[in-house]
């Protein structure tokens, strides 16, 4: 299954179409970390993290995990866990997971630049919530409701095609 990137506006799955925003600086093939843009390509799926605290446990096919207060992804290109979900340590440059905002209490990981990390290439990349449609700093955000739809229609094999 592949959930596609239609004019940067839509996630389209089977024949569901969700309203998503992304990036303020759009769609780039050479991604860097900080250019607030997607990154272009096809990319599996990863692990979907949630607030225990906050949300219900979803209905999923994917590999689920809580996010709890410590908890961090690593946007320090010149650390061996860049790109790496971590424990929050001040001296590592990093993405909080546990925000005081709603945008992570439900997020989906895009496995960009996970496998073979290069520094600098982008970290953090997530399908995430959204209230606003708010441009992101290189997410793709869509509302609660459809991402809840999203999570039952996806699995552990599923593509995104941006």
């Amino acid at each position: 299954m592949i959930i596609q990137l239609k004019n940067k506006e839509k996630l389209i799955v089977d024949k569901f179409k969700f309203k998503c925003c992304i990036g303020k600086n759009g769609l780039k093939k050479d991604k860097v970390e900080g250019d607030n843009s997607t990154p272009k390509g096809i990319f599996a799926i990863g692990s979907l993290y949630y607030r225990k605290d906050r949300v219900k446990k979803p209905i999923t096919n994917l590999k689920i995990k809580i996010i709890k207060p410590n908890m961090g992804w690593c946007n320090d290109p010149k650390n061996k866990l860049y790109n790496k979900e971590i424990k929050i340590k001040k001296k590592i440059g990093y993405e909080k997971l546990y925000r005081k905002d709603n945008k992570y209490d439900y997020l989906i990981v895009i496995n960009y630049n996970i496998k073979k990390t290069i520094p600098y290439k982008g970290s953090a990349i997530f399908i995430h919530l959204t209230k606003n449609y708010k441009l992101t700093k290189g997410c793709i955000a869509i509302n609660k409701k459809d991402f809840l739809i999203l999570l039952k229609l996806i699995n552990k094999k599923t593509k995104i095609k941006i």
